[in-house]
């Protein structure tokens, strides 16, 4: 019976023991990973019909890595279903019809490292909050308490907003 014991306390300091060994792991406060193996089947994606151009010359030359004419791109395709210009995309820059939008945002100055430090910042805030001991071992989603000082009530944002007198026509009617 002691011996049995001593057997189960040893299994369980071991796996607490690697259990803090999370070595350079990048924190995950939302795990949302699937548990079968099977096939996914939105990974698959059909390509475009291929189509003989009226001149043949007039076909760029094929680059290793780069984009073919028959391969998918379901946000181009979404934006012209719903009416708007694919050719945005690809745009780089601002437009014009967003200077001035641009110019009051940026009144202050711009960060020029601004992407790297707010993904240091986000590094060290998902170590922080990485969730404790046995979550981390059984892979509990921490994301929610996390995230909790940070996020908004909608109930009483919404109660707050129908005091001043807004319209809230995409909210369910108030009882």
């Amino acid at each position: 019976m002691r011996g049995a014991r001593l057997t189960v306390l040893m299994v369980l300091t071991a796996g607490l023991a690697l259990a803090g060994c999370s070595g350079d792991k990048q924190p995950e406060l939302m795990n949302i990973r699937s548990t079968n193996s099977t096939p996914d089947e939105f990974a698959i994606l059909p390509v475009k019909p291929l189509e003989i151009p009226e001149d043949l010359a007039a076909l760029p030359a094929p680059t290793p890595g780069g984009a073919n004419r028959t391969d998918p791109s379901p946000a181009a395709d979404a934006i012209a279903a719903l009416g708007g210009n694919p050719a945005r995309l690809a745009q780089t820059g601002v437009p014009s019809s967003e200077s001035a939008l641009v110019s009051q945002a940026t009144r202050f100055g711009v960060a020029g490292d601004i992407r790297q430090t707010l993904a240091a910042e986000d590094l060290e805030f998902r170590r922080k909050n990485d969730g404790r001991l046995l979550e981390r071992l059984f892979n509990v989603s921490v994301y929610y308490r996390a995230y909790r000082a940070q996020s908004l009530d909608q109930h009483a944002e919404l109660a707050r907003w129908r005091r001043a007198g807004a319209r809230t026509v995409g909210a369910p009617p108030s009882q």
